[in-house]
């Protein structure tokens, strides 16, 4: 099999389908595209003219290289065109049915030497190979969407799939100027078998009316750096394609997180599956259509809109990175600040910090001296609490252990003045805990910055069963003024983010436990595949493994479901005092500094 692969047959010219057939022309390869509908080829010619012609002006390609693509892209309603393909790319629907039916036509008009390869996410590689009737030549080769945008391919070998041919697609791919990642036949394969666990979570926490789409969809984007928010990204994929990927992952898993949450049936039932159909958990201008519009369910302006409480003066508690960075944040959006530490010395240590940051700003023109010194002035050091009784909003950023910030929260209670708003920055410790030990519950709220407080746009507003109306209106208030972005979200463990977040990476681990992928090749494929900005272990190493084993914990002590149960790898690496780059080795290791 060890051939040059200069002419490719493409089945089934979808979205996919065309995409993949225009990064083969572009790359100089005779692509033969086969569809039943000749609407479907036609619009995949249109799709490939419009996309060369964009080309030619932003003078990527010349004219005369568009012409020589196009000639190179020809299109046919009939298997039996791809009679002198050496390679078959099938990228029909997403069922057994369907597949099975093209590879024993393939079978009958193909080379015996000829690779035969599913475009499938979910569907089991192996299964589809043992009925073709060569099932050595058979693949999978999982291009993600869109085609010529993505740098990821995913090679999947079944038990069945001759060595030559993985090499040959193989290569390939790097020839397409993509990033093959070899993996073995499961559900979901490593990208979406991360991806489509995230994205379930994601639906069942609208489904149980947790936060809004929009604050979800927020959160991800802001918190976590994602190019799009799960349920957008729902939609985009499509509602019904999603619930028959972790319908297949289900089958192979039996992991509670892969079932389908209830509303993917219920919209597909209803046949709202995302932008294709014009509405699904949005809706949309139009089918097809990319633009969001207004609906029943977007939040409006309430005209009855609780005032919040007054702030002029903030508190901020603790002598952290955290901490340091949440004060800046405050003194530079105008209100006079109280940096507090247990000692004097460290609270100078973190207004220091903070002098540095400024600094750096100004060096890269993000900020003036004459800003630099006023954001500066507002900030004042104490080496007590008692420096908090006259401020109209305490903020807590110490050690994220629930004993600690109970003592600190009993403090503020006797020192802040009444009327004074109290708000905790944990990130998945219950705020009614730390609510319950003051004498006034209700003016305590969870303010969950991210890190770099300054630099990270969103704040997760966390309101208690206790919390009152005009305590959660100042600190929305406050965060407009900070220029944040806050949402909102119950008082349960991980909130938003790390509710969605650590699972994916526990999940990721689990691949590793099992062999069936490696570090390396997972954080490529989630960089690549998912538009993440760091792979889960990149990440895992950056958060620390001792901080991430402990929410992994609050997790699944809460929800008690056996999935969110901690990877024993984490815990083992965490016990071995091996906790990411903090300590110079975690998953990786790394040079110390």
């Amino acid at each position: 099999m060890d051939t040059p692969l200069s002419t490719i047959a493409v089945v089934g010219l979808g979205t996919m389908g065309t995409g993949i057939a225009e990064v083969l022309a572009r790359a100089g390869r005779e692509v033969i595209g086969i569809d039943i509908s000749e609407a479907a080829a036609r619009q995949a010619v249109a799709s490939l003219e419009a996309s060369t012609a964009r080309a030619v002006r932003r003078e990527r390609i010349t004219e005369q290289e568009r012409r020589d693509v196009l000639a190179r892209f020809r299109t046919f309603s009939d298997l039996q065109a791809a009679a002198d393909a050496e390679l078959v790319i099938e990228v029909v629907p997403e069922t057994y049915e369907i597949k099975q039916q093209v590879f024993r036509e393939l079978d009958a008009v193909v080379s015996p030497t000829a690779i035969l390869a599913t475009g499938t996410n979910a569907l089991s590689v192996t299964r589809l190979a043992a009925e073709s009737r060569h099932p050595e030549r058979v693949l999978g080769l999982h291009f993600f969407n869109p085609a010529p945008a993505m740098k990821l391919v995913e090679v999947v070998s079944s038990v069945l799939t001759a060595p030559p041919a993985v090499e040959c697609v193989t290569r390939l791919a790097r020839e397409l100027g993509k990033e093959p990642v070899a993996v073995g036949d499961r559900p979901g394969f490593v990208a979406d078998g991360l991806l489509f666990g995230y994205l379930n979570q994601a639906a069942a926490m609208y489904e149980a009316n947790y936060a809004s789409r929009e604050d979800i969809d927020a959160a991800m984007k802001l918190g976590c750096g994602l190019p799009m928010g799960p349920l957008a990204l729902l939609d985009l994929i499509g509602i019904d394609t999603a619930r028959t990927v972790l319908e297949a992952m289900y089958a192979a898993s039996h992991d509670r997180l892969h079932a389908p949450a209830p509303v993917l049936g219920q919209l597909s039932g209803a046949g709202l599956t995302g932008r294709k159909t014009g509405r699904g958990f949005y809706t949309y201008d139009a089918p097809g259509g990319q633009s969001v519009v207004p609906d029943a369910l977007t939040p409006k302006e309430s005209a009855d809109r609780v005032a919040g409480r007054e702030v002029s003066s903030v508190g901020v508690a603790g002598s952290g990175t955290m901490a340091s960075g949440i004060a800046e944040v405050f003194a530079k959006a105008g209100f006079t600040v109280v940096l507090a530490a247990r000692s004097l010395q460290k609270a100078d240590t973190a207004r220091a910090r903070i002098g540095t940051s400024l600094e750096r700003s100004v060096a890269k023109g993000r900020l003036t001296a004459e800003a630099r010194d006023e954001t500066l002035a507002r900030i004042t050091a104490a080496g007590s609490l008692d420096a908090f009784a006259d401020v109209d909003l305490a903020v807590e950023a110490v050690a994220e252990d629930l004993e600690v910030k109970q003592q600190l929260f009993t403090m503020l209670d006797k020192v802040c003045k009444p009327g004074a708003v109290l708000a905790t920055t944990t990130s998945s410790l219950p705020v009614v805990a730390i609510a319950k030990v003051t004498s006034r519950p209700e003016d305590v709220v969870g303010m969950h910055f991210f890190n770099p407080a300054p630099a990270m746009k969103l704040v997760e507003v966390v309101r208690t069963v206790l919390t009152a109306d005009d305590v959660h209106a100042t600190v929305r208030e406050v965060c407009a003024t900070v220029r944040k972005h806050p949402v909102d979200c119950g008082d349960r463990a991980g909130f938003i983010v790390n509710a969605l977040l650590f699972p994916y990476l526990n999940n990721a681990i689990k691949m590793v436990e099992e062999h069936y992928a490696t570090l390396d090749d997972i954080d490529a494929a989630m960089k690549l595949g998912g538009g993440y900005p760091m792979g889960p272990f990149e990440l895992l190493d950056v958060v620390g493994l001792d901080v991430s084993l402990a929410i992994e914990k609050v997790l699944h002590n809460e929800f008690r479901d056996p999935g969110l149960a901690p990877a024993p790898l984490l815990e083992h690496l965490v016990a071995a005092g091996c906790l990411g780059r903090k300590t110079g080795r975690g998953f990786r290791e790394y040079a110390r500094r």
